[in-house]
């Protein structure tokens, strides 16, 4: 097989009764069975030897029976609805029922939820089958300063499919890579900061970070309640938008999001830039970035330039930190305590497991976020209350809100990301910039899509709103990658390149 070729995207938004609008090169399948059928292939594929991407963690044994299943319910017209069919890749800090949910950990390996979050729940009503779970940053990143994206102890390392000696991001890093490299048309991904948007960047594929709460995170390894927000990964907005409307509830919060992909939606669109916090980090994320500007200014958005964020100039990292430590130690312990079996009940007991598995769990870092995380006051304290305040004073109010209200604004647009960094397994991984901060402590809405290639390897402009804007966030982007397609084509498809 040619490891270059990777499903063409999907028609998402139209009634189908068999995943035939989900094409690849090697032939259109004419049922759900025969595309896991291809896709079962192709992750073998790319699982063994020396590509060995490892964004898988877990198929579903039971992958060809659902597909079946799902295509007599087709045949006989019972159709769920426009994802009836589809595959996805859950990613494995979601609870699956019938599915190991580890968060990377092997402290949670041997003991399976006992049921689904109601957000896997919802995409099983609409139709999709679950394939099976994508590899993490183990416990999402947060477990210490100097971890490696797309590592864990249960899942291994997760690479890049550009170069497969290039960071996958994280932590949402199996998802965004099975995606790029064509293993699942559709996945799903968590976000507190930064964690759908780094990997759909790296990897050169679409991620949305919704507003928190617009997606349930009931049935999720917590982080931040703050902060945390599950989102759809594909390879084209419309898709991911397809995706979202049935994380929301399939229509319950009356909100289409794909019918929002539609052409002629850029003209008269209001996208501020601000360049002084989030631009010229990377020439490479910036040289296409103001190519993607042009091109929106080209399509008919007004470009406000010097739309600063001025509240976040100085503002750093230890609020944040603080509030998502103080709200990991109480969420996750009330999450741990939902599993039965044999497992840790409280974030004490997973820092004591992962000493007694040092040889496994701490082979190449720590767990320095955790222990900080142990020393620190309850929710209830002035210290958390008056951190997670200025969290949102300087995010919303003074920030994104005050930006868009400022200059009557419908979006803002900056880089996100530069390339992707080396894997280092040994030195803290080394990002020079980046755009999440502020819609992470704010909980709005992020809009993560490709814009081209540099050096080889992908590179991204993110949107942002303010909350509930995933509709037009979703317009402006649609319009974009549209105008994108046409000018200069869609992103290259990864060759599994061993170095770049």
């Amino acid at each position: 097989m040619d490891l270059r070729l990777r499903p063409r995207p999907l028609e998402a938004h139209r009634e189908i009764s068999h995943p035939g609008p989900i094409r690849q090169d090697r032939g259109v399948p004419s049922s759900s069975q025969e595309y896991v059928e291809q896709l079962l292939d192709r992750i073998d594929s790319v699982q063994s030897g020396d590509v060995h991407i490892n964004a898988v963690c877990t198929l579903h044994p039971d992958a060809l029976g659902q597909a079946a299943r799902l295509d007599t319910e087709a045949a006989d017209g019972h159709s769920r609805g426009p994802l009836h069919g589809v595959p996805v890749l859950v990613k494995d800090n979601i609870d699956t029922h019938d599915l190991p949910t580890t968060a990377g950990s092997l402290a949670l390996a041997d003991a399976p939820p006992s049921a689904d979050a109601p957000l896997v729940r919802r995409m099983r009503e609409a139709g999709m089958l679950v394939l099976g779970k994508a590899n993490l940053s183990e416990w999402a990143n947060i477990r210490d300063e100097a971890s490696t994206s797309g590592w864990s102890a249960y899942g291994g390392l997760t690479r890049n499919p550009y170069a497969l000696n290039r960071s996958a991001g994280g932590s949402s890093s199996g998802s965004g890579a099975a995606v790029a490299a064509g293993l699942t048309p559709l996945a799903v991904g968590t976000e507190t900061d930064g964690s759908i948007s780094c990997p759909a960047a790296f990897n050169g594929c679409v991620g949305i970070k919704p507003t928190v709460g617009l997606v349930p995170t009931e049935g999720v390894v917590p982080v931040s309640r703050s902060q945390d927000s599950p989102g759809p990964m594909a390879a084209t907005v419309r898709e991911a938008a397809a995706l979202l409307t049935v994380l929301t509830g399939h229509g319950r919060v009356g909100v289409d999001y794909a019918s929002h992909a539609v052409e002629g939606r850029l003209a008269g669109k209001r996208i501020g830039v601000p360049r002084a916090e989030y631009w010229g980090y990377s020439p490479h994320a910036d040289g296409p970035a103001e190519r993607a500007v042009a091109l929106l200014a080209a399509e008919g958005a007004t470009i406000v330039d010097g739309a600063d964020l001025v509240s976040m100039a100085d503002f750093g990292w230890e609020d944040e930190l603080l509030v998502m430590l103080v709200e990991l130690r109480t969420g996750l312990g009330d999450y741990l305590k939902t599993r039965a079996g044999d497992v840790p009940k409280s974030l004490e007991e997973v820092v004591a497991f992962n000493r007694e598995h040092a040889d496994t769990e701490l082979q190449h870092f720590g767990q320095s976020l955790f222990e900080r995380a142990l020393t620190l006051p309850g929710v209830d304290s002035q210290e958390y209350a008056e951190a997670r305040a200025r969290c949102v004073a300087v995010s919303r109010e003074a920030g994104i809100d005050a930006v868009l209200a400022a200059h009557d604004l419908d979006a803002l647009v900056t880089p996100s990301y530069a390339p992707a960094c080396p894997i280092d397994l040994v030195n803290p991984e080394s990002h020079p910039g980046s755009c999440t901060q502020p819609t992470a402590m704010a909980g709005y809405p992020l809009l993560t899509v490709p814009t081209e290639l540099a050096a080889g390897l992908p590179v991204a402009v993110s949107f942002w709103g303010t909350a509930g804007s995933e509709a037009s966030l979703i317009e402006i982007a649609h319009g974009y990658e549209q105008a994108r397609d046409r000018t200069s084509g869609p992103l290259p498809a990864p060759t599994f390149t061993p170095f770049v």
